[in-house]
């Protein structure tokens, strides 16, 4: 059953409409940063993969240091061997306006190989 409209109905429509909207921007705005995130983290675990490789056919370790700096501006990058392997693992912070703790990856490529 529809019950007629009142006087006092008027504008409700606005007020909800002002009340959920800013609701709406915010989880707009996450959704836009956990992407944003996200696509870091993916050029981060690239940089590492590509700084590995670097190092493993013998290139200076200042050429991989370039290749992630140019990645992520802020991004470091530390490089360790283990037996025949060469591992880099990046760090770099967030690029969010939170206080997070730095996002990091690594990656590890045959030492020598091509």
């Amino acid at each position: 059953m529809i019950r007629p409209r009142g006087p006092d109905d008027r504008g409700s429509v606005a007020a909800e409409f002002a009340i959920v909207l800013p609701a709406v921007v915010v989880v707009i705005a996450i959704a836009a940063m956990t992407l944003g995130a996200c696509a870091r983290q993916v050029r981060l675990q690239d940089a590492a993969a590509d700084a590995a490789r670097l190092v493993a056919r013998g290139e200076p370790a200042a050429r991989a240091q370039g290749v992630v700096a140019s990645v992520a501006p802020g991004a470091a990058a530390s490089i360790s061997y283990r037996d025949d392997l060469v591992c880099v693992v990046v760090s770099a912070p967030t690029g969010l306006p939170l206080p997070l703790p730095p996002m990091s990856a690594g990656s590890c490529a045959l030492a020598g190989g091509l």
